[in-house]
């Protein structure tokens, strides 16, 4: 009871910790590791006791599956050559890189173990990273190439981790037998992630109603991980091509009240798993304390030496690739999601804060090995994971926004607003069309056409003043502020409507469950 009550206490520091967060100009994920740590010093506040073979199947899943809803399967296939370039092959750099490196200066530590430990603190995080840059008015492709590179970074370190871990808890490693696991977990966690991408989508279809569907979509990125980790297959590349399935085959233009409610539901849920996740290292530094007695100092500089390591590969690796992407790209710049200039190569280069997956994996480590002993330096590997996090995210997240000032990298107006244009132009034209079809069938009064045809031009202007000519653009600037007298009409009278109805909930007689169903009806139609 104590551990789900500690539990539940991590959950409102969350919450809390968004809000002060912005307030102070602190990244939130800092704040709750700073919570965990200070939780941990309270004398009344049990021990974090979570089976290291929980961590990674409870955290990673809700979060690659929320991650992916920010963007789209057609992103990663037009730009899949520099995505590969930048974020895949920089997993395997910077990990070799490291492992050396951690190899050679900590005594005592296996190269199975380093490797593991350099895998884990590899992927830069895409949430800590688009948290940051993308409220700082960054160039789209930026952010897409940030999106991107987190979350197939995220692949490729957990399958190179696992292979350490396995390693070390066996005490046998061979490379052929590592490349053909590789290679057969992603067939495994792809062929499970379509599979049940399919199975979703079909099961979704049978429900029916809103609240259902949403909670699907909480079942499914567990159950594509679990199942395809049973199955030695990689579970975090199954959830990907399972959230990438239904984002591309069961998306439903009506649908309103479902997109609106999952939107909802999975900001919460990243919010929460997030700000837990960063509170149980905090909880799990705090009982490891007394391992690092009389050596903080030491573990301080090999944290610090394997942060500078870190921030400089990427940037030794970002400046000749981005290059080499700017060189043989096949897709105009404006479609292409690689840095135009050596200042946005900067920019993506600081922007590699870690965050959540380095959390997760430094949490899962096993105790022991398949002998009995300890697992090698786990604690330190802890400490130093630790480390790497604070370092990034203080460091390089709070100092980003200086910086994209200082190289004046700015978002693409011109670009964004040429969109704009044709999104506005595509949907009026469809719609103009159906209303031309249903005309034909139905004939249509004349005063019904006259009416949606000027609301069609009302949100074209609104979208994209430049599309509508002066006479039609002075006529959706009346219309428009006639409109807003009468939305602020229309919301103070249902309203006091919605407030009479909540009102009649607390009176002997009244049916809460009518009343919930009538409320209902009035929020829907308040939208």
């Amino acid at each position: 009871m104590a551990q789900l009550a500690l539990l539940f206490l991590l959950m409102l520091a969350a919450l809390i910790a968004v809000p002060v967060a912005e307030r102070i100009g602190v990244p939130s994920p800092i704040l709750m590791t700073l919570a965990g740590t200070g939780l941990a010093m309270l004398p009344f506040i049990p021990g974090i006791d979570i089976p290291p073979e929980f961590i990674l199947p409870l955290v990673l899943p809700p979060l690659i599956y929320a991650a992916i809803r920010r963007t789209s399967w057609r992103q990663f296939t037009t730009n899949w050559k520099p995505i590969t370039l930048l974020a895949v092959a920089l997993i395997f750099v910077t990990t070799a890189a490291v492992a050396a490196l951690a190899h050679a200066i900590i005594p005592g530590l296996p190269l199975a173990a380093a490797v593991a430990m350099a895998a884990l603190i590899a992927p830069p995080d895409p949430i800590a990273t688009t948290a940051v840059a993308g409220k700082l008015g960054l160039p789209r492709r930026l952010v897409s190439i940030l999106e991107g590179e987190g979350l197939f970074n995220d692949v490729t370190a957990i399958v190179l981790y696992h292979i350490a871990i396995a390693a070390v808890v066996t005490g046998t490693f061979s490379v052929p037998d590592a490349l053909t696991e590789f290679a057969l977990s992603a067939v495994v966690a792809i062929l499970v992630g379509v599979a049940l991408g399919w199975s979703a989508g079909k099961l979704a279809g049978l429900l029916g109603q809103t609240h259902l569907r949403v909670a699907l979509t909480l079942l499914v990125p567990f159950a594509s991980y679990s199942l395809a980790d049973d199955l030695h297959g990689s579970g975090v590349l199954a959830v990907l091509t399972t959230a990438f399935f239904l984002s591309e085959s069961v998306a439903d233009a009506d649908d309103i009240e479902g997109r609106l409610a999952g939107a909802s539901f999975w900001s919460i849920i990243e919010v929460l798993v997030t700000g837990v996740a960063f509170g149980l290292i905090g909880l799990e530094l705090q009982n490891l304390f007394h391992n690092w007695s009389g050596r903080l100092g030491e573990l301080l500089a090999w944290g610090g030496i394997i942060t500078v390591t870190l921030i400089m590969v990427r940037l030794l690796w970002l400046l000749p690739a981005s290059w080499l992407a700017r060189r043989f790209r096949t897709t105009p710049q404006s479609e292409s999601e690689i840095p135009a200039t050596w200042r946005e190569t900067v920019v993506v280069w600081w922007s590699g804060m870690r965050g959540v997956a380095t959390v997760a994996l430094a949490l899962a480590i096993p105790h022991g090995t398949e002998d009995g002993s300890p697992f090698p330096a786990r604690s330190d590997i802890i400490f130093i994971a630790f480390t790497v996090i604070v370092a990034t995210l203080i460091i390089q997240g709070m100092s980003l926004p200086w910086l994209i000032r200082l190289l004046g990298v700015q978002t693409d107006a011109d670009i964004e607003r040429r969109m704009e244009r044709r999104l506005a132009a595509a949907a009026t034209d469809a719609a103009r069309h159906r209303l031309k079809q249903l005309d034909n069938v139905e004939d249509l009064p004349e005063d019904i056409i006259e009416t949606v045809t000027r609301q069609l031009t009302a949100i074209e202007a609104r979208i994209s003043p430049e599309l509508v000519d002066e006479e039609r653009r002075e006529l959706t600037e009346h219309d428009t502020q006639r409109f807003r007298v009468l939305h602020h009409v229309q919301d103070e009278i249902m309203s006091a409507a919605r407030t009479a109805v909540l009102d009649m909930r607390s009176q002997p007689g009244t049916d809460p469950a009518v009343v919930d169903r009538v409320l209902h009806l009035l929020d829907m139609k308040s939208r």
